[in-house]
């Protein structure tokens, strides 16, 4: 089976990186955007995932993993709604900014561009492997 490689999205004072490594694991609930929902309901245990902090920080900060295929949103008032387990693989060595993404031509067309709002986005191999060198895995 392929990987797939993905990126998702948190305000740090809603859930940050730290509260990932600290939890061991966590449930990725509360998305409620169509498009965002069908690329947690294409999520496989095992494709990696680059965890970036929006608002604030706007930076990926570190890597983890779909550690649990999709399943019901809990915290859905109507169903319909999933989330997937993600657990934590590694903290990048180098933040990777908002500022530096768009700055390497590698990354122009990569979702996190294009469609800025969507919480949960799929990044090509290319993609990912020029985050990871800017991140220093």
């Amino acid at each position: 089976m392929t990987t797939q490689y993905w990126l998702v999205k948190s305000e740090p004072e809603a859930y940050a990186w730290s509260d990932l490594l600290r939890d061991g694991r966590t449930d990725w609930t509360g998305v409620r955007n169509y498009q965002a929902r069908n690329h947690l309901k294409s999520m496989l245990p095992g494709d990696l995932v680059f965890f970036y902090a929006s608002v604030t920080t706007k930076a990926v900060l570190g890597l983890a993993e779909v550690s649990r295929a999709f399943f019901p949103d809990t915290t859905a008032d109507e169903e319909g709604w999933v989330a997937v387990e993600l657990k934590p693989v590694e903290t990048l060595t180098r933040q990777v900014t908002l500022e530096q993404i768009k700055a390497t031509p590698a990354l122009k067309d990569t979702a996190l561009l294009k469609q800025s709002r969507l919480s949960v986005m799929p990044l090509t191999a290319a993609e990912f492997k020029s985050i990871a060198k800017l991140g220093g895995l």
